[in-house]
């Protein structure tokens, strides 16, 4: 974009200013809080000054990152800097709203700027839109940041030309056939098609829907607002279906726009029963594309009736989805015979193995990088299963140590005085040790009720010994995160285990080595479930108490955890009729037949009432053939 001339009050066109020799851009960034951010290219140098300001708190109000980015910047630029001064200075205040006492900024190349944004870890799409700007050949042209980065504070994009559904609906689905090319990534978040993640109209038309779906007060829209990880999960669905229409449906420019045509829908979820997902999954997409309609129909001239015909389609093609689809039925049997299931007695010997093998080592070898993963892994797999009622994967990964004292890390809390899920150290001797858990799946159903329990002895030892030296040790192993790390378990990088797979592959492999198979950790809790509700079982704790510490109740386990409940108790009823029949044939101690009423049928004595006399003939009047009498 050239520059444009400078009008009487010194401000351009499209929010630019310009001075003798720099061009200055004022956008919006996508930020927890809003944020200006200014960048100022030398045009001869190609040189770039940024400053990031917080409204109302000037520079002592940066966020943290920022403020590593600052230092990052002066350190490698060697701690010189220019003062803005005269006209230029002039021109940034009147742009970026700022107090007149504005502070210096740093001068720094754009090659140092891209280095110290990657060092502090700063949003993506901040780092992408200076790559952009240093890879621009041009030094005549006015560098700014693309318009990607104005997504979430952006004017509502425009409507489509039409603004409604692809009409007639199909009645039926197209063939299901995998492509020729068929690739299991092909969403526009794998590495070949991301770029199109950024794309101005695509970011805009995210940026808005997701205001729209996170809102806390959206009264357009149907229900509450989603949370973070139902969020991700939508944008998640999104993505895939706008990577299979851009890699096999040849869409060259994929917006939320294609989620009006139905069509395409069709041949989605056609492509989704080819390549053999589960109906749970393929009507989480259909629920997401009803979401993506519901805003359509929120924007400007969306009141066209295909919207609700569209709503309704999916809605039955959800139904019919299920219907075709059945959830697959899974027993304990036929998961071991693939090896996915381990009983409840082998899983606790082998993490008790573990446990003891990891304090052995750390006895005979010390501290080690080697030793400290070892006994990490010998916490976790005691903190999934054994000790405890297997609670939430979700609830182990957000669980953060006794030494942090920040703020919640839950991205949807927003009790200032929450401290999130949290291990404490109650008392060091005797040695008493608490879990709090306030963020779990079943919070809001609970009216907030916070799942609060004392550590049992053994695993609070084990813990506690974790996070003296060991977890030391393996936070210097790691010298990027270092001590930053809040949370009590983390990956072989050091980071928490944010993402849900990165601890399912994690668990998998540390339990192949143990001996075990590849099972999923939330199959723990089936494990767990299956024992307790077997004939078997033995003594433990109450099934109530239990359910709560997992975060659901009795019911649920019925429903979702106990996987032989319906056998269980057909041959359980089967059993219990032999008994009753022997009961029966004991108890039968009927007098003599008392022969003073003859009831024979050709013999007029007998009495019958009018209604058993209507019903007779009601049942002679039909077939024969056809009536089977009571």
């Amino acid at each position: 974009m050239q520059a444009l001339p400078l009008t009487q009050s010194g401000i351009q066109q499209r929010g630019l200013m310009s001075s003798s020799e720099y061009t200055f851009k004022l956008v919006q960034v996508c930020l927890p809080e809003p944020s200006k951010l200014v960048v100022m290219c030398d045009k001869r140098k190609r040189q770039c000054v940024c400053l990031c300001q917080v409204y109302k708190s000037c520079l002592h109000g940066l966020l943290p990152n920022y403020q590593a980015f600052y230092r990052v910047c002066s350190r490698l630029t060697k701690h010189q800097s220019t003062l803005l001064s005269g006209q230029d200075k002039q021109l940034l205040v009147a742009l970026a709203g700022m107090d007149v006492s504005v502070p210096h900024v740093a001068v720094v190349s754009l090659a140092v700027c891209c280095r110290a944004l990657k060092l502090c870890k700063v949003p993506a799409a901040v780092l992408h839109a200076f790559d952009d700007i240093r890879l621009k050949p041009a030094s005549q042209v006015v560098l700014g940041l693309p318009e990607h980065i104005l997504a979430a504070h952006a004017q509502p994009s425009p409507n489509p030309v039409q603004l409604q559904m692809t009409t007639p609906f199909p009645v039926t689905l197209p063939e299901s056939a995998l492509p020729a090319d068929f690739k299991k990534q092909h969403g526009l978040l794998a590495k070949p098609h991301k770029h199109l993640v950024h794309r101005a109209v695509l970011a805009q038309h995210m940026g808005e829907f997701k205001s729209f779906s996170t809102s806390p007060f959206q009264l357009n829209r149907k229900g509450i607002a989603r949370s973070s990880r139902t969020w991700q999960n939508s944008e998640k669905h999104v993505y895939l279906f706008l990577g299979y229409c851009h890699h096999y449906q040849q869409v060259s420019q994929p917006t939320l726009q294609l989620f009006l045509s139905s069509p395409l829908i069709a041949q989605f979820v056609s492509f989704y029963i080819a390549a053999g997902h589960s109906q749970l999954y393929i009507r989480n997409f259909l629920s997401c594309a009803k979401c993506v309609l519901r805003w359509w129909q929120s924007k400007p001239g969306g009141n066209h009736p295909s919207f609700v015909a569209g709503l309704e389609w999916l809605q039955t093609l959800g139904l019919q989805v299920a219907d075709q689809l059945p959830r697959p039925s899974k027993d304990p049997k036929g998961l071991a015979d693939i090896g996915k299931w381990m009983c409840a007695a082998d899983l606790v010997h082998t993490i008790h193995g573990a446990e003891q093998q990891s304090q052995a080592q750390m006895q005979q070898q010390g501290v080690t990088v080697e030793t400290s993963r070892d006994m990490h892994d010998a916490a976790l797999a005691a903190m999934i299963f054994s000790h405890l009622p297997p609670v939430r994967l979700s609830c182990i990964r957000s669980l953060v140590g006794p030494a942090y004292l920040g703020p919640c890390l839950h991205p949807d809390c927003k009790e200032p005085s929450c401290e999130g899920n949290r291990l404490s150290i109650m008392s060091e001797s005797p040695l008493l040790m608490r879990i709090s858990l306030p963020h779990h799946k079943n919070a809001r159903k609970w009216g907030k009720a916070v799942i609060e329990f004392d550590v049992p002895s053994d695993l609070a030892q084990l813990l506690h010994t974790y996070l003296g030296a060991p977890r030391k040790a393996l936070l210097e192993h790691h010298l990027l995160i270092g001590d930053a790390c809040p949370y009590v378990f983390m990956d072989m990088h050091g980071r928490g285990f944010v993402a849900a797979a990165v601890l399912t592959l994690y668990w998998q492999k540390w339990l192949v080595s143990r001996g075990g198979v590849p099972m999923n950790p939330s199959m723990c809790r089936q494990v767990f479930v299956d024992e307790r509700q077997s004939d078997s079982a033995t003594a433990g704790p109450s099934n109530q108490g239990a359910a709560m510490v997992m975060g659901h109740s009795v019911k649920q386990w019925d429903k979702w955890y106990d996987m032989q409940y319906h056998p269980r108790l057909a041959q359980n009823a089967v059993e219990g009729m032999q008994s009753w029949r022997a009961a029966m044939l004991q108890s039968h101690t009927l007098a003599a037949p008392d022969l003073t009423l003859s009831i024979a049928l050709h013999c007029g004595h007998v009495l019958v009432s009018d209604y058993e006399e209507s019903r007779y003939q009601s049942c002679c009047s039909d077939s024969d053939s056809d009536i089977e009498l009571d």
